[in-house]
């Protein structure tokens, strides 16, 4: 209480407080799942709102809500929560959750099944690319809202992150989950070893969180919850860093580097002879031949539109060529840290 302020003074600004704080309303954001069939979307979402019942296959896109206490429980935030069902044959659903009013404050959690890595890929792609292309028309020509989204991708991963020139941070905050861990953690090691890297390095090139996860493993439970809430509520984020391919991987976006990740698993003699475009590339062929996909001959997965001479564009095809350039480099880099593990073995390090 200020000098010259009475009792009554103080009561009086208190209630005019509570009078401005009871006039506020709750933040607003939403979250969309996608991803694999029987993955555990559903599981994930029920646990996240303590609700103790069985989960129900999803039909098309379905919708619930969590609030949170704001305050002195006098407003609540509100998380929207979209689920896609279905796995991939859905995804064009997405273009109602993901809209211009909602963009701002929307992020995207891809759950895959770990169980089946022969649709993993595919899975991963389809709904990626669906994503991103329904943000783009979202952004369209809108450079303040694109600005807005690339500044918060940024910041994400890190403003000085060391890989900062070799990635591509996803327009929205993105989490990877891989479910049915319990299942996966009896594979083969190498198989594992090859899943692990591989979605940690796509999760890095997206600036996304990665998190394994299974409903019969209640901390793996616990920890999907925290990165759910930080994403609907903004509470506190997930510090846990596991990536041995042993363990359950769980990396908070930009705490991964693609040094610690290291070469995609192609033999030495392989990589010059590859036709890849990106990085990306390197790694859907390492992967697709270690486990080849189930849906690999749908023309919807195959096709390249950057060879299709109809889309033929300058600006475009001059950045292509400039990737082109940064993939060689990183083509060579790999090359030369393959010949170097080869030398230590060798030399019986």
């Amino acid at each position: 209480m200020s000098r010259g302020e009475s009792v009554w003074d103080l009561a009086s600004n208190q209630a005019k407080a509570a009078e401005v704080e009871e006039g506020k309303a709750g933040e607003e954001s939403s979250v969309l799942f996608v991803g694999s069939k029987n993955s555990g979307k559903t599981s994930i979402i029920l646990r996240f709102l303590d609700r103790d019942e069985a989960p129900k296959p999803t039909t098309a896109l379905e919708y619930t809500f969590g609030r949170r206490a704001k305050g002195h429980n006098i407003a609540k935030d509100v998380g929207h929560i979209w689920e896609l069902g279905g796995g991939t044959w859905l995804s064009k659903l997405i273009d109602i959750p993901i809209n211009e009013d909602s963009i701002l404050h929307t992020s995207l959690i891809l759950v895959l099944d770990l169980s089946l890595p022969n649709e993993l890929w595919v899975t991963l792609e389809t709904m990626l690319h669906t994503a991103k292309s329904r943000l783009n028309e979202v952004i369209g020509r809108n450079s303040k809202l694109r600005d807005t989204l690339k500044q918060r991708a940024i910041e994400r991963v890190g403003q000085d992150h060391q890989d900062k020139d070799m990635i591509d941070p996803f327009p929205i905050p993105l989490v990877m989950i891989g479910g049915k861990y319990d299942i996966f953690q009896d594979f083969d090691p190498e198989k594992r070893k090859v899943v692990c890297k591989t979605l940690r390095f796509v999760a890095h090139t997206y600036g996304a969180t990665l998190q394994f996860f299974s409903t019969k493993q209640e901390n793996l439970m616990n920890k999907s919850r925290v990165i759910i809430s930080n994403l609907v509520f903004g509470t506190a984020p997930s510090k846990t860093l596991q990536t041995e391919h042993n363990k359950p991987i769980s990396v908070v976006a930009g705490a991964d580097c693609l040094s610690q990740i290291g070469s995609p698993p192609i033999a030495e003699g392989d990589l010059g002879r590859l036709n890849a475009r990106t990085p990306l590339d390197l790694w859907k062929h390492a992967f697709i031949t270690f486990f080849p996909q189930e849906n690999l001959n749908d023309q919807s997965v195959v096709d390249d539109p950057a060879k299709d001479p109809q889309y033929t564009e300058a600006v475009i095809d001059n950045l292509r060529s400039q990737k082109d350039e940064e993939l060689e480099r990183y083509r060579r880099l790999c090359e030369r840290r393959a010949k170097e593990t080869a030398a230590m073995s060798a030399d019986g390090y």
